[in-house]
């Protein structure tokens, strides 16, 4: 396992990634990065734990969107392609994270 130290809305986070895949988590957090900094800019500052949360949705609902068009282009409806239950899976589990560290931050600032 490889550690990697990346910063997302200001702060550094230290990672673990498998060999290898450095840089691809490196560039995923720097999407992660920008669309924090972006939701920043655009409503003012707001608790970390829901920047990241609104950076999570937003990466969602893009992707969400590329599947949908993917599914076009291979001439199926968007309604015809079954959603990867991993999806929302996934999505849950970066949910409870945040709002985990929510609560710790919460906890920390009083």
């Amino acid at each position: 396992m490889a550690d990697v130290e990346v910063s997302v809305g200001g702060r550094r986070y230290k990672l673990s990634c498998r060999d290898g895949e450095e840089d691809q988590l490196r560039a995923l957090a720097r999407v992660v990065d920008q669309k924090a900094a972006d939701i920043s800019k655009a409503l003012g500052e707001m608790t970390e734990a829901r920047t990241l949360l609104l950076s999570a949705l937003l990466i969602a609902d893009e992707l969400n969107d590329v599947r949908g068009a993917a599914a076009v282009i291979r001439n199926e409806s968007p309604a015809d392609v079954a959603p990867d239950p991993a999806y929302a899976v996934a999505i849950e589990r970066i949910a409870e994270r945040v709002e985990r560290l929510a609560v710790r931050l919460e906890g920390v600032a009083e």
